[in-house]
């Protein structure tokens, strides 16, 4: 049993949304992060899909995005407005692959994972088992990916360095809106 007390499910939502919102900020002021793996950096970008919401109970406020080649303006106006994001689809991308995924605020669930597509070999002799494994590979360096991006948010979010943080998200969300 841990001696961390769990503080419950608004917590974790709060703390879900600042790690979204940062993440959009962050995917659009500088979007590379170093491998895990040693291998070349990824970039993260948010993608077509985000869902933003404010307030509590009755004036709760949800403004949902979607569309392909999306500018995403209305999510955008809604961080303006002190909305935060709940849920988005995020690409993590290392040349020449990508992974889509979506991700949601309330407890870090990860949901229509896609990876990279694994090519089929020719030869008989190829290892029925090799694609499979070669899947699982893909979807382990996505989640590599995602908590390389997790550690940095929490190493800021738990430094004295979050206020500076916040204060510049709060003006890039009012800059981009």
């Amino acid at each position: 049993m841990s001696d961390i007390p769990y503080l419950g499910e608004s917590t974790d939502i709060v703390l879900g949304q600042e790690f979204l919102t940062w993440l959009w900020y962050r995917s659009d002021t500088r979007p590379t992060f170093p491998s895990p793996d040693g291998g070349p950096e990824f970039s993260v970008s948010m993608e077509q899909r985000v869902v933003v919401q404010g307030g509590e109970g009755d004036a709760k406020e949800t403004a949902s995005v979607s569309g392909i080649l999306s500018e995403l303006r209305e999510a955008r106006l809604g961080l303006a407005t002190g909305k935060k994001v709940t849920r988005a689809l995020v690409r993590f991308q290392r040349e020449p692959e990508s992974w889509q995924v979506t991700l949601r605020a309330t407890d870090f669930s990860f949901g229509s994972l896609k990876t990279p597509s694994v090519e089929r070999g020719d030869s008989p002799d190829d290892d029925p088992d090799a694609l499979f494994f070669e899947k699982i590979h893909l979807i382990e360096l996505c989640l590599e990916f995602f908590d390389t991006v997790f550690k940095e948010f929490l190493a800021l979010r738990l430094s004295p360095k979050w206020e500076d943080e916040s204060t510049a998200i709060r003006e890039w969300a009012a800059h981009n809106a």
